[in-house]
């Protein structure tokens, strides 16, 4: 499996941002392998509804044929890349480019909701209740740090992975960040108190 599909084309991105489709291509990189059956059992959708969606992922690239078929009658797609990633500049170079992020930008939000809202803390030990959870952080930086901390971020993600890999202990964890600046809300209504006199 290639590690990311850096998508250039606004289409392209729009063509994974339809709902059912971020949650397939989502379960076949988190869980592995599966078929259209498999996959409607797990979203709630018709097999034939699945499949036109998975056709679609593996026409722009997503997913594939799995070639390790145990079952040469029924066809397993499988994933070819670990993420997906865009370049936020260039897609915002055209209104088209801008209406893809915002859409893709929308379901991460919904799959980060969906995340939080399934895990039943009745369902795991206290070590998990402890672990699990989320936070935030408002530090002052400019464009190139948030950079670094992205980056950095990421490298630590992997590094910790690579350190349990093969932990008995270990669950599929969801691990998200985001940056995003904002505007002060009380220095920003200031400037337009003062404007108004």
């Amino acid at each position: 499996m290639e590690e990311s599909y850096e998508i250039s084309d606004p289409r392209v991105l729009k063509v994974v941002a339809h709902p059912l489709r971020v949650r397939l291509l989502g379960l076949l990189r988190s869980d592995g392998p599966a078929t259209a059956s498999e996959l409607g059992r797990a979203v709630g959708e018709s097999s034939g509804s699945t499949s036109y969606h998975l056709r679609e992922l593996a026409r722009y690239g997503f997913i594939e044929e799995d070639p390790e078929q145990p079952d040469g009658r029924k066809r397993r797609w499988r994933s070819r890349h670990r993420y997906t990633s865009w370049d936020n500049r260039r897609m915002h170079a055209t209104p088209e480019g801008r209406e893809a992020v915002g859409i893709m930008q929308a379901r991460q939000v919904e799959v980060l909701v969906q995340a939080m809202r399934s895990f039943d803390e009745a369902d795991w030990p206290a070590e998990w209740l402890t672990a699990a959870g989320m936070s935030d952080d408002m530090v002052m930086l400019p464009a190139e740090g948030v950079c670094e901390l992205n980056d950095r971020m990421g490298a630590l993600v992997h590094e910790v992975a690579a350190r349990y890999a093969g932990h008995p202990d270990a669950a599929l964890v969801q691990v998200w960040r985001a940056a995003w600046p904002r505007e002060r809300v009380i220095e920003a209504a200031g400037r337009e108190e003062e404007e108004e006199r």
